[in-house]
């Protein structure tokens, strides 16, 4: 299975929208967890990208990325929850340490919005050919190519230097280091000398990146030199409305 950023060939109806229509629904899935101050509202728009994922062929990249978020969130719910001090004391630890009703929703809207905020746009990313969004960029938005084209490569970059360090964990573990030891501040000082060749070798691939793109004409590209249509379809229109009315719905749900 391969990392929830690579792009999944498919042929669902997710997969047929126009890429601007993707960008608007991410978007609009963020902005309504972000407006909303009902967590169950929250959660709701996190099962609607599991549900979408779902469609498209990807459910076991969603609910491992889920996972993996349930797990981050929690560590910054736990760290959240005792630092805000005001309103109701619902939980009252020794040395003056206490849960608030106040510190308690701020922190776990503060999980479910990093969460439901993640997962539209991972799952955009993983059913959308960065061609397909950088030309869509480029034709439809205007954006200069260069600027789109460092956009997606970025974002292509993400999973290589993912794998890169996962290659340089192994060699480290074949050499006696254990990165699997429970000790928080001890792993981070495992980790972070291996910055210094994860370094040397993304610039390397970077620098190869530019080169290749130089000769393949980068600065001739212009807007009409796309060979590729995107038009909008109903289909298109019709997500983009139920879009707008997720993010609306945002606003008007009641705490």
């Amino acid at each position: 299975m391969g990392g929830f950023l690579d792009y999944s060939p498919g042929d669902s109806f997710l997969h047929s929208l126009n890429p601007l229509t993707k960008i608007f629904l991410s978007l609009m899935l963020c902005v309504s967890c972000f407006v909303t101050g009902n967590p169950i509202f929250c959660v709701m728009i996190i099962l609607l990208n599991i549900a979408m994922a779902s469609v498209a062929g990807i459910s076991s990249r969603a609910l491992a990325m889920l996972r993996t978020l349930i797990k981050f969130c929690a560590f910054l719910f736990f760290i959240q929850v005792f630092f805000i001090r005001e309103g109701t004391i619902l939980l009252s630890l020794p040395f003056n340490v206490y849960v608030t009703d106040k510190g308690f929703m701020f922190s776990l809207m503060m999980a479910l919005r990093l969460i439901g905020a993640t997962l539209p746009l991972a799952l955009m990313l993983s059913i959308t050919k960065m061609n397909d969004l950088s030309n869509v960029l480029v034709g439809r938005v205007g954006i200069p190519y260069k600027y789109a084209f460092s956009l997606t490569t970025a974002i292509r970059f993400i999973p290589v230097f993912t794998a890169e360090m996962a290659g340089i964990m192994e060699a480290q573990t074949a050499r006696g280091v254990a990165f699997d030891t429970k000790n928080i501040f001890k792993k981070i000082g495992l980790i972070f000398p291996l910055c210094v060749p994860l370094l040397i070798t993304s610039v390397r691939k970077i620098e190869g990146a530019a080169i290749s793109a130089e000769l393949r004409g980068f600065n001739c590209r212009k807007r009409e030199s796309g060979y590729k249509s995107y038009p909008f379809r109903t289909a298109d229109i019709g997500v983009s409305i139920f879009a707008l009315i997720l993010a609306a719905a945002g606003v008007f749900v009641p705490f």
